[in-house]
């Protein structure tokens, strides 16, 4: 509650008592409610900018989750097909003929040593495409079969076969490698 005394604007004194005119203002707690929260109830300017800059990051990393999580399942495709392009060479050469009886030192296609011994041999079309499930997508790969011989009582060979591949986004190498050891047919 508020009272307000007027003053006697000419002699600049208080006026006489029988003279004064009190005005109570009274104020309603509703009306100063209001006005409160009509206040509170904006928001500024630096508020929202801060907000959308908040939203802004919280999108991009959400994006920027999305687009790795992709690009690491396109990795992991292109990983599995050199895997298997590597499988094939040690496929294609554990399916050579090789006859540990035989007293022939002729080695190569037709005779009864088709694995031979060699270093960094290249079977025929060993330079293919992965074989991964996206259209319009061609990531060379070349796959070298290496053949060593491990000992010769017993007769055994290590057949190692290396798949290298180029990762698109990054230009990186990669080298997917399949060893194993084979005797001879008996």
């Amino acid at each position: 509650m508020a009272h307000t005394v007027l003053l006697n604007s000419t002699a600049g004194q208080r006026t006489p008592r029988h003279e004064l005119k009190v005005i109570m203002l009274i104020r309603s707690g509703k009306d100063r409610t209001n006005k409160s929260h009509t206040a509170c109830a904006a928001m500024t300017l630096v508020e929202v900018l801060i907000s959308i800059i908040v939203m802004v990051t919280i999108m991009g990393g959400i994006i920027m989750g999305y687009v790795q999580a992709n690009r690491m399942a396109e990795f992991s495709s292109m990983s599995l097909a050199a895997q298997s392009t590597a499988m094939q060479g040690v496929e294609q050469a554990i399916a050579a003929r090789w006859d540990g009886q035989s007293l022939s030192t002729n080695t190569g296609p037709g005779t009864d040593d088709e694995l031979g011994c060699t270093n960094n041999w290249i079977p025929t079309g060993s330079t293919n495409v992965l074989d991964i499930p996206v259209s319009g997508a061609e990531v060379p790969v070349t796959n070298y079969v290496t053949i060593t011989q491990i000992s010769t009582t017993p007769k055994l060979r290590q057949i190692r076969s290396d798949a290298v591949w180029t990762f698109p986004y990054t230009k990186m190498i990669y080298t997917n490698t399949v060893i194993t050891l084979r005797a001879p047919d008996q």
